[in-house]
């Protein structure tokens, strides 16, 4: 497999796909979709309510944080996690932004 060149691609298209491919994952979304029904979420909550083992979550987590839009904090022995609201807003803007420009220019 051929190595991507995204030094030709603006900063706005490399974002784009970054967040795409992390996105890209039905493990990410359902993560998402639990977390932004609670208040707080430890990764125990998600291997119960996901099904999956709790590395495989750790993973999914840490991509998820890794575009910030979780944020993570320490209670007790636990990590406990929430949706970083103001990254949510500015991703949810720039998705909105990106839909917009296309024009409808099909046959």
């Amino acid at each position: 497999m051929g190595v991507t060149k995204t030094e030709i691609f603006n900063h706005r298209q490399n974002e784009l796909a970054q967040l795409f491919k992390i996105l890209g994952h039905p493990a990410r979304i359902a993560i998402l979709q639990y977390i932004s029904t609670q208040e707080s979420c430890i990764c125990n909550d998600l291997v119960e309510e996901i099904g999956l083992a709790q590395a495989t979550i750790s993973q999914h987590l840490k991509e998820l944080k890794s575009i910030g839009l979780l944020k993570g904090e320490i209670e007790g022995k636990s990590m406990c996690y929430c949706i970083h609201m103001d990254r949510w807003n500015q991703l949810q803007q720039t998705l909105t932004s990106f839909f917009n420009t296309t024009k409808q220019n099909c046959c």
